[in-house]
């Protein structure tokens, strides 16, 4: 292009001058927003961009910054973004601008992309199945997300964002890690070469508000009946466990119960990652710890009960047993420490004292199988089952006493059991319901001062006139 004009005049000789400057180039705009429903969001749009401009905001941002302080750090991020955006003659329209900040912001300060899934209430579990696939769990069903990460390291910050607060590590030398988040949500993550999917996480989400017994009667996880029994039997200082599948409610469960606690008692909960959510004052909270980088400093849920029994605890409450420690919390439940809680996975009752002698013997005691039984029938006094059924809801299917031992065998009888009528709508019809048997403890609950009517048994009232 010629940067000189000519000009012809009749009177006067050719002459030239400068040519007018070219107008500026526009800034480069990106396309509009795509209309809900095209399959395409501004993720798959401008992710060159979101990556360019986030790089550049971290890099520019006051690595002394307190992040503590969220809101002050957000108008900082925000003010940075307008002028890195400004800088790089990239021009968005109000909606995109938005979302592109929303989705920078939850990177620097919140859990990237799932951070809307975990504030979605409606949500109960979150599954990253590497960086492309995002499941979630709502009302029971999975259902596929339109979520993405942007890679394997992506997907690794985040990990490492949600365990870095606890003191923990998720690398090659260890691949796995269990954790939680500040509102007692759990976490496992898991990362190549374990997991060829990519790094995995899977998040179950804890309400914001603490599930309450009134709840629980609500869904038909128990009736009103079964509830006020197992008040009275936290009440009396009976020893309880808490059985069930994974995923079937059963640190739910445990939650209630321990609210039936009176509040002058003592309690010291007992976890690998601390979830359960107390609401009494006077609460311990211990929670385990592993092996440092040099295979040293491990704590385990043994230990913490080992050391409880020195805390003079009125109850111990383990958020799960899974190996030894079953030893050492039986040794508690004989030696004083009534009333004590605890969950472990198991398909039934039965299977319930099957799996404790097998995790007894896990201790490395060499104790013939009969004293174990014994330990075991002496200490626990109730079983509590619940299970995930096929509609999602979650229900306790049986509520089972202890008696004691005949022979070689624990015996057991159930006080309640879940009697299923139909299946209706995609929903499981049935009650929990009394079996007619009175359970041997009752005198205990009696000396707690706590009546029961014989009708919560099934019995009628004209039979004990």
């Amino acid at each position: 292009m010629s940067l000189l004009r000519r000009i012809e005049d009749p009177k006067k000789s050719v002459r030239y001058e400068p040519a007018a400057p070219a107008p500026p180039a526009e800034p480069p705009r990106l396309p509009p927003a795509p209309r809900e429903g095209t399959g395409r969001d501004l993720s798959q749009v401008s992710q060159e961009l979101k990556a360019r401009v986030q790089a550049k905001l971290i890099a520019e941002m006051d690595p002394k910054m307190d992040l503590s302080d969220t809101a002050q750090v957000r108008r900082t991020i925000e003010e940075l973004f307008n002028a890195i955006l400004d800088q790089e003659n990239v021009v968005l329209v109000r909606g995109d601008r938005q979302r592109l900040f929303e989705q920078i912001a939850a990177d620097i300060l919140g859990y990237g992309p799932i951070e809307p899934l975990l504030a979605d209430e409606t949500v109960s579990e979150i599954m990253v199945n590497g960086p492309k696939q995002v499941y979630i769990e709502r009302g029971g069903r999975i259902e596929k997300t339109p979520i993405v990460f942007q890679d394997d390291q992506h997907v690794m910050r985040i990990i490492d964002r949600i365990i870095s607060p606890l003191g923990r590590r998720c690398d090659e030398s260890q691949p796995m890690v269990d954790a939680r988040l500040p509102d007692g949500s759990r976490v496992n993550a898991i990362i190549p070469p374990l997991c060829l999917n990519g790094p995995t996480i899977t998040i179950r989400k804890f309400a914001r508000r603490p599930l309450m017994v009134d709840d629980l009667i609500r869904l038909g996880t128990l009736t009103q009946e079964t509830a006020d029994f197992l008040q009275a039997c936290v009440r009396a200082r009976l020893n309880i466990i808490v059985s069930g599948g994974t995923g079937s409610g059963k640190t739910t469960l445990l939650n209630v119960l321990s609210s039936f606690i009176p509040p002058e008692e003592r309690i010291i909960t007992i976890e690998d990652a601390a979830e359960l959510q107390l609401r009494q004052e006077h609460v311990i909270t211990l929670e385990a710890r592993p092996a440092n980088i040099e295979g040293k400093g491990r704590v385990t849920i043994r230990d913490l009960v080992v050391n409880a029994l020195r805390m003079r605890p009125d109850r111990i409450v383990i958020g799960e047993c899974r190996s030894a420690e079953a030893l050492d919390m039986l040794q508690a439940m004989n030696t004083g420490h009534d009333g004590s809680l605890t969950t472990l996975h198991s398909n039934s009752p039965r299977d319930t004292l099957a799996r404790l002698e097998t995790m007894v013997l896990m201790a490395g005691m060499d104790l013939p199988l009969r004293a174990i039984r014994e330990q075991i029938a002496s200490a626990i006094d109730l079983i509590v089952h619940q299970e995930r059924m096929r509609d999602g809801s979650r229900r306790v299917v049986n509520i089972t006493e202890v008696v004691g031992m005949e022979g070689e065998v624990i015996v057991t009888q159930d006080l309640f059991a879940f009697e299923q009528t139909g299946y209706d709508e995609g929903r499981v019809q049935g009650e929990l319901r009394p079996t007619g048997i009175r359970p041997r403890f009752t005198p205990r609950l009696e000396a707690a001062n706590i009546f029961l009517p014989p009708t919560l048994f099934g019995y009628e009232r004209s039979l004990f006139r």
